[in-house]
């Protein structure tokens, strides 16, 4: 190894989002059995061959260990195992620090998040990095499987939210929206005069909703007095022509919702669009971190699910790929029981409490927050 570059297949360290499982799969390994698999077989696998200090490959002296103890000549070493011991290493290193955060950091990220039913990829995306030990399945869907053997239970929160898509763009700039994910007769309402993101393939370009000019309308016959909906919703993004729209990225068909940024405010209020399911989507991250650390009762199957106002098609990839589960816990998920069956076992719902539902400010304490995440905790551990 001394005296070139590695190649990239030979370098170490663990890719955002993969499990270490993953890197455990290397052409020619004879001995993936012996590989250490948690801190303290790291620490005894490399004072055992004393990887420490640097190697003078031109002599062929060994230089100092660490605390000056002397290394020896090493002319042969299985690299591939070393390569296991330091991937798990840096797995553990950032499982540690991933554990260590709290459900309010967690609540702040998730509500600073955008994931339009059918548009969750960047958000999947972001939270396989946040949890190195999940992954993502053929759904979307960001799941990980901690434990093995019987009970098998599933906990779950919807990554997606109700938005709107780019329904046309005008000759003269400006866009038309349509809504998915349903919503209430007032749900449009909370976007009228707010500012938006667009999301398109090179990210997000902002724009803002146009409400009607009190100024000009005086004098005028008075518009119907009935409330804003989709249909009046016309966007700038600051585009004289559909030529300049074009030229930022922006398409038909591309995602569109409020802008996001979580607000704190009194001792523990978390404020912003769904911040009442982002908040429970939190104290699950948070738990799961936490559980796939120690031990857990069984297997605990933690899944963040797409489309949940789509057909639930998220949940049901989980379902046929981890199921049947003898207990589910379904987090702020509107889904009938008819369309649940046999294979969820005995389901527990959890929804936070919020203030101004559906509406820019969406509030949600904390400390319910918090609560929920010790008790998804205790369950894991527990017998369902």
């Amino acid at each position: 190894m001394c005296g070139r570059e590695l190649r990239r297949d030979e370098r170490s360290g663990v890719r955002a989002g993969h499990p270490v499982s993953s890197l455990s799969t290397v052409p020619g390994t004879q001995d993936q059995a012996n590989y250490p698999t948690n801190m303290a077989q790291i620490t005894n696998f490399l004072h055992l061959h004393q990887f420490v200090g640097d190697l003078d490959c031109r002599t062929g002296a060994s230089g100092s260990g660490i605390l000056g103890v002397p290394k020896p000549i090493m002319v042969s070493v299985n690299r591939t195992f070393f390569r296991r011991a330091l991937a798990v290493a840096a797995y553990l290193v950032v499982a540690a620090s991933v554990s260590a955060q709290t459900t309010p950091e967690f609540a702040d990220r998730f509500v600073a998040m955008t994931a339009v039913t059918g548009y969750e990829q960047r958000m999947a995306e972001t939270l396989v990095d946040w949890l190195p030990f999940a992954d993502r399945d053929r759904a979307g869907n960001v799941v990980a499987v901690i434990g093995s053997g019987s009970p098998v239970r599933l906990a779950v929160c919807p990554m997606d939210e109700r938005g709107y898509i780019v329904g046309r763009i005008l000759d003269d700039g400006f866009l038309t929206l349509r809504r998915v994910g349903g919503g209430g007769p007032l749900f449009d309402q909370g976007l009228e005069g707010h500012r938006v993101a667009v999301w398109t393939d090179g990210g997000p370009v902002p724009g803002v909703v146009s409400i009607p000019s009190t100024h000009l309308g005086r004098g005028r016959a008075s518009q119907p007095d009935r409330p804003f909906d989709v249909d009046d919703a016309i966007i700038d993004v600051g585009a004289d022509s559909a030529a300049d729209v074009a030229a930022l990225g922006v398409r038909v068909l591309d995602a569109v919702a409020l802008a996001k940024r979580a607000h704190r405010y009194g001792e523990s209020l978390l404020a912003g669009p769904e911040a009442g399911r982002r908040a429970g989507c939190a104290a699950l991250a948070r738990a799961a971190s936490t559980v796939a650390s120690g031990e857990v009762l069984g297997t605990v199957v933690i899944a963040f699910v797409v489309e949940s106002y789509l057909r639930h098609s998220g949940l049901r990839v989980v379902a046929r790929t981890h199921g049947p589960f003898s207990a589910t816990w379904l987090i702020d998920y509107e889904v009938p029981d008819r369309a649940l069956g046999e294979d969820f076992g005995g389901v527990e719902r959890s929804r936070l409490p919020v203030r101004f539902e559906a509406t820019p400010v969406e509030t949600v304490d904390l400390v319910d927050a918090d609560a929920l995440s010790d008790r998804l905790i205790a369950w894991a551990g527990t017998q369902p």
